[in-house]
């Protein structure tokens, strides 16, 4: 990969894709572009970050460095994540700091009912894993490096996207200044506040739920043993995902609360002590007792959808296309999915010399993963309506549902393979 913080390579002005915004989601589309080309394709990322501040690898060993923090923010991925994320060679590396997730634990305070879903259940390795997006970061940018088809501009930002009869004309702006490049397709992942969306004039549809998402990592006193809690409580959904410990040996989890603002305000600022005293009293002794507090930090939670996804010469993907609750922790994991399907249908063009923004292959890459998106939205976006309702009828079936799960197999099953994302064939053929 040629890196730069100044210009581009010289010889290299016109691409197959560009693709605006080097995270998570365009490092990954990036990694499996070339890897299913065999590095045929000639794609240039786009990020606004210095890569020197979120590569954090050493030039000599070629490999990323793994700074722990208590602090660290973290990212769940589902089993089917990492059955995608494997043949790209990732994963081993990947794999040095995760926590696997061996079991869900789901249940809703003040009912009866409740399930623990278990790796077991579904004879895989783990049912997902949850990992320091910035050890994630890191490890995706390494393997880019090794990409001889992939430029990667960074600090940069795409300013502006003119479509034209053949392809795209894109404005990129360096520390040394502007300077227009040309591909056959854009791809817009600059994040769920994107820019380049609405400066492209695309509307989007948004679900305001009226509730902050409070995150931070805590410790405990029993060991998680890989455990993931799922806890719905009349004050929002709550989610308890493990981590791997400390620097210091600390136990620790990664906290997604969901509270009403002036909940979130009070808890953000009151004292440690009462925070963990709030915490336990809802979650419960289920770890022991809480004894630390991290950063604490909050956003609001709504659902953005863009209402298109594809222009010709143009893809909205990530947050840009769809921004989840994180209650169920599927929003990497369906935009990582959308890449699976994305580089089907380009390497398959590449490979018959198609035009790889043309309109007509672009709404047949919607059309074939519109299914796992509404699915996947339509879980993450009524399962909290469902636990926070108080209608009686509603908090009965609620109970006898999860208690069902752990007397019903089969529907224990396909819930687990749903939350991982392994009905919808997301791997690709090597």
């Amino acid at each position: 990969m040629n890196e730069s913080a100044e210009a581009l390579p010289v010889s290299r002005s016109d691409y197959d894709v560009v693709i605006a915004g080097g995270g998570m989601v365009g490092a990954s589309l990036a990694l499996l572009l070339s890897h299913y080309s065999d590095q045929r394709l000639r794609v240039l990322v786009v990020e606004s970050f210095p890569i020197a501040a979120v590569k954090g690898s050493s030039e000599s060993a070629g490999s990323p460095n793994y700074s722990p923090s208590f602090d660290a923010r973290s990212t769940a991925l589902s089993y089917g994540s990492r059955v995608i994320l494997e043949p790209l060679g990732v994963w081993p590396l990947l794999s040095q700091h995760v926590a696997e997730i061996n079991s869900i634990h789901v249940s809703s305070r003040g009912n009866f009912g409740s399930t623990e879903m278990c790796s077991a259940d579904v004879q895989w390795p783990s049912l997902g894993y949850v990992i320091e997006n910035t050890w994630l970061g890191n490890v995706l940018l390494a393997q880019l490096r090794r990409c001889s088809g992939v430029d990667f501009l960074a600090p940069g930002s795409v300013t502006a996207i003119s479509p034209k009869s053949q392809g795209v004309s894109i404005m990129v702006a360096s520390e040394s200044g502007s300077e227009e490049v040309t591909a056959q397709l854009t791809i817009v992942a600059d994040g769920a506040d994107s820019k380049l969306r609405e400066q492209l004039g695309i509307s989007t549809t948004v679900t305001n739920y009226h509730q902050q998402a409070l995150i931070a990592n805590v410790s405990f006193r029993n060991d998680h043993q890989g455990c993931a809690f799922e806890r719905f409580t009349e004050q929002g959904p709550m989610a308890l995902l493990p981590l791997t410990n400390s620097d210091r040996g600390e136990l620790r989890a990664a906290l997604v609360w969901s509270l009403s603002d002036q909940q979130t305000t009070h808890l953000l600022q009151c004292p440690e002590a009462e925070f963990l005293s709030a915490l336990q009293q809802q979650f419960g002794h289920r770890l022991g007792e809480f004894t630390r507090v991290g950063g604490r930090y909050s956003f609001p939670l709504k659902l953005v959808q863009s209402e298109e996804q594809v222009r010709s010469g143009i893809v909205v993907m990530g947050n840009a296309a769809h921004s989840l609750h994180p209650v169920a922790g599927q929003g990497f994991n369906l935009a990582l999915r959308d890449c699976v399907r994305l580089t089907q249908a380009l390497t398959a063009a590449h490979r018959h010399g198609r035009y790889l923004g043309d309109i007509e292959l672009l709404q047949g890459y919607v059309e074939q993963q519109l299914f796992d998106q509404q699915k996947t939205i339509s879980f993450s976006d009524k399962l909290p309506a469902l636990f926070n309702s108080k209608q009686l009828p509603v908090s009965i079936l609620r109970s006898l549902g999860l208690g069902a799960l752990d007397v019903l197999p089969m529907a224990k099953t396909m819930f687990v393979h749903h939350a991982a994302g392994m009905q919808y064939g997301a791997a690709l053929d090597a």
